[in-house]
């Protein structure tokens, strides 16, 4: 894919977001689904599609940690090493389990009392968390109970036309889903 289309495309996923339409992009690992989080309807689309409940609750990525800081309580992390571990690069992409700022809404947390993030290490992710200005929701692109998708063909298979955006790219056909750490205790919960 050239440039100039890359980047358009990105452009207009980024619309589709602003516009509050749930889109699918690709990650690290698999093709996520992606809204903005704070967007409840477009967060709720999202769990319908995926037949997930609320009480689960959702990953936000973001491209920078400034992205995140709305969702974390920075104050709950009182060591300075473990602010670091969500920037620091990792040898498998990590979600962490952080503690959550008080107006995180609940759509968000489901029946937890903390928030999953990651900063995305995708150039495509990254380019789409920059041009739309803020984090997304993270979700893999699938029914629940199916495989994550991997193509855009995937993902039309599954969804059809009940998206608002396929952002086009590739994952890493080998990858597996990140790995979720809780960053205070250092538990981990998915490997």
């Amino acid at each position: 894919m050239s440039d100039a289309r890359q980047i358009s495309q990105i452009s207009q996923a980024a619309h589709a977001l602003r516009a509050g339409g749930v889109i699918a992009y690709p990650t690290e690992t698999v093709f996520g689904l992606g809204c903005d989080p704070l967007n409840q309807q477009a967060v709720e689309r999202i769990l319908e599609l995926k037949q997930r409940p609320v009480e689960k609750g959702l990953i936000i990525i973001g491209a920078t940690l400034e992205q995140l800081r709305p969702y974390i309580d920075i104050s709950d992390i009182c060591d300075p090493a473990q602010l670091q571990k969500l920037t620091q690069p990792t040898e498998r992409p990590t979600t962490w389990i952080c503690p959550m700022h008080r107006d995180v809404p609940q759509w968000l947390h489901g029946k937890h009392n903390s928030i999953a993030i990651r900063i995305t290490t995708s150039p495509l992710a990254q380019a789409l968390c920059s041009e739309f200005g803020s984090a997304l929701v993270s979700t893999s692109a699938n029914p629940a109970g199916l495989t994550p998708a991997r193509t855009t063909q995937n993902i039309e298979h599954y969804f059809g036309n009940q998206l608002d955006y396929i952002l086009d790219g590739e994952c890493n056909p080998d990858a597996q889903p990140s790995r979720i750490i809780d960053l205070v205790s250092g538990r981990v919960i998915r490997d």
